[in-house]
């Protein structure tokens, strides 16, 4: 029995998206840059997939920016308002994606920036009042905070952030990869300056994404070729990509209560399971277990170390497919996890369902775990007898 249970990764097509790419895929096959019958119909397609994607998010058509995916997105938001603005001071958190962290290491190595990490506490939970001291002493600064965490599904309160922005002039780019198809935007309401979406975490296709870059906004282009999306990101359109995110977009806001309803059941079912699965010392990274604080769709488990090695190995030998970091090897844990100042030498194991996964397959995975640790200290007591008798 296989089990996919890494949907923070990667999400399965949706039956719906690969409908909607089949015609571009056989027929619609113009490249949208063409002035002729094939290319305007192809252009309109992506015109129309801009203006869905723009109103799902309450923007205006031309903030809408398509893009490889979200890690695209990010390198073009915070080197585009350096180069673009001349700003030399980042406030970031240790938390974040590797894609901010590493495109803000790249600045800060060649000389363009400065970087402060904002506070944070021991569930990993941004220190607003910290946050305002660094921008009081900082003015004019590029603020870079995520805003749900793609490993303990901790969420950032964007809204507190943009306040804090708008009050002493900084830019705020959150990074939304986690949370888009999965949280209600109305960017009327909860202005930010940029964020991003990457279509396959959320049952679209690998390989496109988009940037909201706010009308107030026009920043030095990344990539440049024939001037497509407006100057902003030359090369010919992920056309069936494109076409793939809009409709995944519309399929997940279309369902996101009853998504999200499902998610966070699988989520407490599992935490239920998992308190009477018999293993012992477990712990929850960050605000992993909760549903307020956290995404519905994502727990981070903190097992004690196996003797025989990692449990997310182990779990894969049995089909069931998970993520983590492992403090019990050499490879070390996640910058997340070290950044949180969890126990050491565990085993921290994602969890991340979607609307895909069962209840059944929740059963299935905590009696696998439960099953490994069982194994394993049966092993223990009897190296520990065989021990005893040796020494006797």
């Amino acid at each position: 029995m296989e089990i996919y249970c890494d949907n923070a990764a990667t999400t399965a097509l949706d039956p719906e998206v690969i409908e909607a790419i089949l015609p571009f895929l056989t027929q619609n096959f113009g490249n949208p840059s063409s002035s002729h019958w094939a290319g305007r119909k192809v252009n309109e397609a992506i015109a129309d997939s801009r203006r869905l994607i723009a109103g799902i998010l309450n923007a205006s058509d031309d903030e809408i920016y398509f893009t490889s995916g979200a890690t695209e997105g990010i390198n073009l938001a915070i080197s585009g308002v350096v180069l673009t603005y001349g700003i030399n001071h980042v406030i970031t958190s240790k938390i974040e994606h590797k894609a901010v962290l590493q495109t803000i290491s790249q600045l800060e190595k060649k000389g363009d920036v400065e970087t402060s990490f904002v506070k944070l506490d021991e569930r990993g939970n941004v220190d607003l009042d910290h946050l305002e001291n660094l921008l009081r002493a900082n003015p004019r600064t590029l603020i870079c905070l995520m805003h749900g965490n793609n490993e303990t599904g901790n969420l950032t309160d964007i809204k507190a952030v943009s306040k804090l922005a708008q009050q002493y002039n900084a830019i705020f780019f959150t990074d939304t990869t986690q949370t888009i198809g999965k949280y209600r935007f109305d960017l009327e309401q909860i202005p930010v300056d940029f964020l991003v979406g990457s279509a396959h975490k959320f049952h679209g296709p690998k390989g496109t994404g988009f940037i909201y870059i706010n009308k107030k906004h026009r920043i030095k282009a990344q990539i440049f070729g024939g001037g497509q999306e407006k100057g902003q990101r030359g090369g010919t359109e992920n056309v069936i990509g494109i076409i793939g995110l809009a409709k995944a977009m519309q399929v997940a806001y279309r369902d996101l209560d009853a998504n999200l309803e499902k998610t966070g059941k699988l989520k407490q079912y599992m935490l239920s399971r998992l308190a009477i699965s018999g293993v012992q010392d477990m712990d929850y990274n960050g605000e992993s277990r909760s549903l307020e604080k956290s995404l519905s769709n994502i727990l981070n488990v903190s097992f004690p170390c196996l003797p025989e090695g990692s449990l997310v190995k182990i779990l894969d030998a049995s089909g069931i497919a998970v993520s983590g970091g492992s403090a019990c090897s050499s490879q070390g844990s996640s910058h997340v996890i070290s950044a949180l100042r969890c126990r050491q030498n565990r085993e921290n194991v994602r969890f991340s369902f979607s609307k895909f996964n069962t209840f059944d397959e929740i059963d299935h995975i905590v009696q696998a775990i439960a099953g490994i640790y069982r194994a394993g200290q049966a092993a223990q007591q009897n190296q520990s007898r065989f021990h005893f008798e040796l020494t006797n």
